[in-house]
């Protein structure tokens, strides 16, 4: 086992995980449990009434009361036609049953997701959490709507089998007890075997998932670069693990059902035999040797069926494994039993002492202190990897600090609840993300009270206002996913608007400028500064002509900050900050 593995978890425990999940609907199991015992008891009847019609017939004596065996064959079409309409009744149930369970269950995945801390999702790969919340629980709905109704009908099956089969021949009975332990072993030994297999499956599954989201979503760099060989070739290596993985767990599971089925048809070999000396001794008639070998069909045969489903079972608890997995993770930290909302926030930000790593043994910020006043333009440079982002992680605690102390208007915010935390910041983030939805929705997305005066005010603001004049439905045209069908550029623009909207005290710009041109960049600073009045505003950028304005500079170099003032202040020494600025346009 890996370092960092987690142990695996009981099939015992599981189960238990999953049954919360169907008796949630206890009616409907109970009326579920009705049709099967009524269903298979019917079924049950049918070979005892057959050996009734067969001694009807008084094989040796030349006599055949026909009344009586048409009686017979009459009873049995009725009661199999019965049976089957319960049978059908039954698996409709199911079906509504496991639909209601999978929609639970993939709610409770999706609400688990909203109350994950953001390192899970910087440490997971989306299409592995995707493969979890589609393929893993289809595959459980898969076994809930059949595998669950034909294991459940098979008990009842097999034990009114064995009832009728003890009532008919105890001696013959005893050929059982040879049999099924050794169909038990069998199944035992191999299910042990395969159960790994089935559980790398799913993992393989959701890595090959997570390659190809990646894949798919960088598809621009991917053709800039010439990487397509490549690529099919890592795709080759990922595609084959996958695939060895499902032979493998198929080829192996497949083995069960054979392997039972050849036990079941020597049990059914050993009956005829014993039968036919119990006949000649004449302790048993002919009909009910044929009723006990149908019997004996219905008590093994059932058993055959579970071993075949043995493999889909599989499957099913190691993606059962795979959820209830991102269930059990830790959610982000609950706010302290003190802890305020924000109400009214002047915006001052003080880091005092501050020391922070992702890991316990890379620090990633060092003894951090700082003031920022209410109101005031803060830039945050640096080259790639010196914490930028990290403070902005700190300051809207999707990390708390590992030492030291934030404070927003002299309180920590520790004290304080997450939610009013984040509400009190309006967020840009390079990576910029639009719905499918309407232009207008995007832009008024976070702001309930927003009107179409006040989208239109923002967006004039950041000089949007007459490309969405010129879109087809203007502020009514629908995006597509991800706002394809427009231009990098003015989907930043748009997730700019977004934030001006907001009626929050702090602003943070992450990189938020980087599709923009320069241009367009200097007006969107300018109407941010009208906009943005007593508000307190973090800018992290690379591109250093754009913060000149900024009312102080921080320069940060291995999680410290190594020097700080204005641009002028800045650039009228020998500084890392000049040298990076000179870098810029030498």
């Amino acid at each position: 086992m890996k370092p960092n593995a987690k142990p695996k978890m009981k099939k015992t425990a599981i189960l238990s995980r999953l049954l919360p999940y169907l008796l949630r609907y206890k009616l409907l199991l109970f009326l579920a449990v009705l049709l099967t015992m009524g269903g298979n008891l019917l079924a049950l009847a049918g070979p005892y009434v057959s050996g009734l019609a067969i001694d009807a017939m008084e094989l040796g004596r030349g006599r055949v009361d026909f009344p009586r065996v048409l009686f017979y064959a009459a009873v049995m079409v009725v009661l199999y036609i019965l049976s089957a309409g319960l049978s059908y009744g039954l698996t409709r149930l199911m079906i509504v049953i496991s639909r209601r369970v999978v929609y639970t269950m993939r709610r409770d995945v999706f609400h688990k997701l909203t109350e994950l801390p953001v390192g899970y999702f910087d440490t997971n790969q989306t299409g592995d959490i995707l493969s979890r919340i589609s393929y893993d629980i289809d595959t459980i709905n898969t076994s809930l709507s059949h595998d669950l109704v034909q294991v459940f009908a098979s008990v009842v099956t097999v034990g009114g089998a064995l009832v009728m089969m003890l009532t008919i021949s105890p001696p013959l009975v005893l050929v059982f007890a040879v049999t099924v332990p050794l169909s038990f072993f069998m199944t035992k030994k191999i299910t042990g075997f395969t159960r790994p297999l089935f559980r790398r499956r799913s993992a393989k599954l959701g890595e090959l998932n997570g390659f190809v989201e990646e894949m798919i979503s960088g598809q621009k760099t991917l053709r800039a670069y010439s990487q397509e060989e490549h690529t099919i070739e890592k795709l080759d290596v990922q595609n084959n693990e996958t695939v060895d993985a499902y032979y493998k767990a198929d080829y192996y599971g497949s083995m069960v059902g054979p392997s039972v089925n050849f036990v079941n048809n020597l049990s059914l070999s050993l009956v005829s035999f014993f039968g036919a000396l119990l006949f000649l001794r004449g302790s048993i008639s002919i009909g009910n040797i044929s009723s006990f070998v149908l019997y004996s069909r219905k008590f093994s045969g059932p058993i055959n069926e579970i071993a075949n489903i043995i493999g889909e079972l599989q499957s099913a608890f190691s993606a059962a494994e795979r959820v209830f997995r991102l269930l059990d993770e830790p959610p982000e930290p609950v706010d302290s039993a003190d802890a305020v909302d924000l109400k009214a926030v002047d915006g001052e930000v003080a880091l005092e002492h501050v020391n922070f790593g992702y890991t316990s043994d890379r620090q990633i910020i060092k003894d951090l202190s700082l003031t920022v006043p209410k109101g005031a333009l803060i830039a945050i440079v640096g080259p790639t990897g010196a914490g930028k982002t990290t403070i902005i992680n700190l300051l809207m605690r999707f990390y708390d600090v590992d030492s030291g102390e934030i404070r927003l208007d002299g309180r920590p915010i520790g004290d304080m609840t997450r939610r009013s935390l984040r509400l009190n910041y309006s967020m840009v983030l390079q990576d910029t993300w639009l719905f499918n939805g309407t232009v207008y929705e995007n832009i008024a997305y976070g702001s309930e009270t927003a009107t179409r005066a006040d989208v239109e005010r923002v967006c004039k603001a950041c000089g949007i206002h007459e490309y969405i004049l010129t879109l087809p439905e203007g502020y009514d045209t629908v995006l597509d996913d991800d706002g394809s069908n427009i231009s990098k550029g003015q989907k930043q623009l748009m997730t700019i608007a977004r934030a001006m909207l907001l009626d929050a005290s702090l602003l943070i710009l992450d990189e938020a400028t980087s599709n923009v041109d320069t241009r367009t960049e200097m007006k969107i600073q300018k109407a941010m500064r009208a906009l943005m009045a007593d508000k307190t505003c973090f800018v992290i950028a690379h591109r250093l002509s754009t913060i000149r304005n900024a009312d102080l500079i921080l320069v940060v170099r291995d999680g410290e900050i190594v020097e700080r003032g204005t641009h002028d202040e800045l650039m009228h020494s020998d500084t890392f900050y000049r040298r990076l600025y000179n870098a810029q346009f030498a």
